[in-house]
C-alpha cells in the first residue's frame, strides 16, 4: 500500500451518529408531497432511500419527485427537519471517530468529511459538534460538482488538499456509494464500515477493499499505532 496523504471520511454513519434522524428527516419531506406510511408508492419510495443513501440528497429527491420544483421544496423540508436533529443534540460522535481524525493528522495525513448533505446542514453538524478545527476540509456535492456515486468529492478533497497521486488517498464509508465513489477515483484504500445503514455483505460486494468495524479501524489498516479507544477490527476483501 502507497503512503495515504489524504483521507476522505463519511458524516453520517461513519464519524456521526444522528439516531435515525437522516431516514425521519426524508419522511418528512415525503410526508410534504402524500407519501406518507399507508399510501400506495411510500414503501417504494422509503426503499429507494434506503438504497441511495450516501448520495446526493437533492438528486435523490429528482429521481423520487419528478420535477425541479418539488424536489427543491422536499430538500428544503430535509435540511429543517434535519436541522432540528441538530438542534437538538441528536447528533453526535461515533466511538474513535474524534480520536481517529487527531490520529491521523498528527500523523500528517489531511482529513476531509464528506457529506451528500448540502453545505448549510453540513456547516450546521459541524459547528453542533465543535468541528471546524478538528479537521482540514469538508466537502458537500454543491462544492464538487456532483455527488456519490460519483468521484467527484474525494477527487477534489485530493486537489484542495494538494494530496498525491490517486493510490495515496483513502476513503471511507458507510454505504455502497461511499465505496463507489472510491473505487471510480482510484482511491489506493476504499474501505466500508458497519457502523452505518449498510451491512458487511453489502459493503464487500460494493467492493470495497476492506471492511471495517468503524472508522477507528482505519488508523492500524494505513500503518499508524491507534490511539487508547473502542476496538475496530477489520477484515481485507482483496
Amino acid at each position: 500500500m502507497d503512503r495515504i496523504t489524504v483521507a476522505c471520511l463519511d458524516m453520517a454513519g461513519t464519524t456521526v451518529a444522528d439516531d435515525g434522524s437522516v431516514l425521519a428527516a426524508f419522511r418528512a419531506a415525503a410526508a410534504q408531497f402524500g407519501l406518507t406510511p399507508g399510501v400506495a408508492g411510500y414503501a417504494e419510495a422509503m426503499a429507494f432511500v434506503q438504497d441511495t443513501m450516501g448520495q446526493s440528497k437533492i438528486e435523490v429527491f429528482r429521481h423520487l419527485l419528478g420535477s425541479e420544483d418539488r424536489a427543491q421544496r422536499a430538500n428544503r423540508v430535509f435540511e429543517e427537519s434535519y436541522g432540528e436533529s441538530v438542534e437538538a443534540g441528536l447528533v453526535t460522535p461515533l466511538p474513535g471517530a474524534v480520536e481517529t481524525i487527531r490520529t491521523l493528522r498528527a500523523a500528517g495525513i489531511k482529513v476531509c468529511l464528506c457529506t451528500g448533505f448540502a453545505p448549510v446542514t453540513r456547516d450546521a453538524v459541524l459547528d453542533a459538534l465543535g468541528w471546524r478545527s478538528l479537521i482540514d476540509l469538508a466537502l458537500s456535492p454543491a462544492d464538487a460538482g456532483r455527488g456519490r456515486p460519483c468521484p467527484d468529492l474525494p477527487l477534489t478533497a485530493l486537489l484542495r488538499l494538494r494530496g498525491g497521486a490517486v493510490s495515496e488517498l483513502a476513503v471511507v464509508g458507510d454505504t455502497a456509494a461511499d465505496v463507489e465513489s472510491g473505487l471510480r477515483a482510484g482511491a489506493g484504500v476504499v474501505a466500508g464500515v458497519t457502523t452505518g445503514s449498510a451491512s458487511r455483505e453489502v459493503l464487500a460486494a460494493a467492493g470495497a477493499s476492506h471492511v471495517l468495524d468503524s472508522v477507528a479501524g482505519l488508523v492500524r489498516l494505513v500503518g499508524l499505532e491507534a490511539e487508547p479507544g473502542p476496538e475496530a477490527g477489520s477484515s481485507a476483501l482483496a
